[in-house]
């Protein structure tokens, strides 16, 4: 068997070869496709995140001193891991940095894809073993695996701990993504905050479903081009709220309520009010297990982010603040 081409150079390529991505036959063809079997994938969400891989994972400047400060050896492992990678579907190429992860660590991929998001995440496959016809990624059935990588709801999080119980396992479940305003927010933070929220028509757990606002704070949102199934679930929710004598006020896409909880609805955003940030700071520590992208400019988070930055993870942004590529090496 002759030598794999390095990640660096792997990546990189198909980094190249995304960067026209929609711009030609193929990859038009490709988004039709995903469209048609996933009426939440828009042509716009498609293209967005196919940017922001190729900008912030693919590019040489991010990727090498990314891959070089692990200290990663020229050749692959002598007996490379089988790593099962069941991949979400929830937004588009969700599994990849995944993925990267598992290839660039040198050990095989068995790759689980979602139905959701199937079209895309066998594109992107196809790439990389026209790339790389050696790379060692293939489909996971029911084979033995040495480690897992799952994500999911919190259901299906307990099923993965019970199944795999005997490896060792990078598990995550239910996550959510709230805001901090303070009143002091530029209409350009609003508007990028909006791009938080309806981004993927929020259906990611980077997307902002809960937002701390001052007392008497008016929350105005951008309104924003969403998918039809969205507007449904905006219909919908708004006749529930009615129904059940609940107050709320329209803003941008979504209905604002008070309470702390996250909602379980798509166009409904729950909305606490503060007296200070200490109380703001305060709730995000007793909630840590559950947030995944805390956005604002005026307070301090391991996984605070900038506005209009949550759908836009860097390489050592990683999921859930476990390092995907760390706990691949210590496979070893």
């Amino acid at each position: 068997m002759s030598k794999m081409k390095q990640p660096l150079y792997i990546f990189t390529e198909l980094g190249e070869r995304l960067a026209t991505f929609g711009e030609d036959a193929a990859s038009r063809a490709v988004i039709e496709r995903a469209e048609t079997e996933n009426g939440w994938f828009t042509e716009a969400d498609m293209r967005y995140a196919v940017r922001a891989i190729c900008e912030d994972m693919l590019c040489r400047e991010k990727l090498e001193p990314w891959l070089s400060s692990y200290g990663l050896p020229e050749a692959a492992p002598a007996e490379p891991k089988h790593v099962a990678i069941i991949m979400a579907g929830n937004i588009p190429l969700v599994g990849f940095f995944d993925l990267l992860c598992v290839v660039a660590s040198g050990n095989n991929a068995l790759v689980k894809v979602s139905g959701k998001d199937r079209i895309l995440m066998e594109y992107i496959v196809d790439l990389l073993r026209d790339i790389e016809p050696e790379i060692p990624i293939v489909e996971f059935a029911d084979q033995m695996v040495d480690a897992v990588i799952a994500t999911g709801s919190d259901n299906a999080n307990r099923y993965f701990r019970s199944r795999f119980a005997n490896i060792p396992s990078l598990l995550r479940g239910n996550r959510h993504s709230v805001a901090v305003l303070t009143g002091g927010e530029s209409p350009e933070q609003m508007e990028l905050l909006s791009e938080d929220i309806y981004r993927y028509s929020g259906l990611g757990c980077r997307n902002v479903s809960l937002i701390f606002a001052p007392e008497g704070l008016e929350i105005r949102l951008a309104k924003r081009e969403v998918c039809p199934k969205y507007e449904n679930n905006l219909r919908q929710t708004r006749a529930l709220l009615e129904m059940g004598g609940v107050p709320y006020a329209q803003s941008g896409c979504s209905l604002l309520v008070e309470g702390e909880a996250f909602s379980a609805q798509l166009s409904r955003i729950n909305v606490v009010r503060y007296d200070s940030l200490a109380q703001v700071e305060a709730w995000l520590l007793s909630h840590e297990e559950e947030l995944q992208c805390v956005v604002s400019d005026a307070i301090e988070h391991s996984r605070r982010v900038d506005f209009g930055s949550a759908q836009r993870p860097a390489l050592t942004d990683y999921p859930d603040q476990r390092d995907v590529m760390r706990f691949l090496l210590d496979l070893e």
